[in-house]
């Protein structure tokens, strides 16, 4: 089982680099995908399966579709839609589907060759982390909520487009027609 946790943790840190050089916001969700994913899988195999879920479920599957909703708002028009095809050429997709393939094959021997074994540690109940992050770590949880929202609503007014007051509706009522 520790080779099953070095290799994710080699895959989510070659991922997490690939987040940070990307060009493109979208080449670089891919590979936060993969990242999370990865860092699911060592969640999984450290005898968390409860954590490794929400990890997939919160972060892969809500803050991914919030993040993919924010670079959509930035989007400023028709004449996006040909940069967006060649933003996703089939070639983007080889570096995260290696590295994704990697994870399933791990996650796949792992499920096959021993469904209870852990590195560590006792299993994770979801009591156990309800009681931890509505108690000690609520503070924590609701900056982190604040953050996203904050996040967003600075993604919204950035994304929206800015009318000069010549051209504005106030102008064009002091107008006879």
């Amino acid at each position: 089982m520790n080779a099953v946790f070095y290799i994710s943790a080699g895959v989510a840190v070659l991922a997490t680099v690939m987040v940070i050089v990307a060009k493109n916001a979208i080449h670089g969700l891919l590979s936060l995908l993969v990242s999370l994913l990865a860092v699911s899988l060592i969640f999984y195999v450290m005898g968390a399966p409860f954590i490794a879920a929400l990890e997939i479920i919160i972060y892969g599957g809500a803050i991914m579709v919030l993040f993919i909703f924010v670079v959509m708002l930035l989007n400023l028009g028709p004449a996006m839609v040909d940069q967006e095809r060649q933003w996703l050429p089939a070639r983007i997709w080889i570096g995260p589907g290696i590295l994704a393939l990697v994870l399933v094959v791990e996650m796949g021997y792992v499920i096959v060759r021993r469904p209870n074994a852990g590195i560590s540690g006792s299993v994770v109940t979801p009591q156990e982390v309800g009681l931890a992050l509505f108690g000690l770590y609520l503070l924590g949880v609701e900056l982190a909520s604040m953050l996203l929202l904050v996040g967003l609503v600075g993604a919204y007014y950035l994304g929206q487009r800015r009318i000069p007051p010549e051209k504005g509706p106030v102008a064009q009522r002091g107008r006879l027609p």
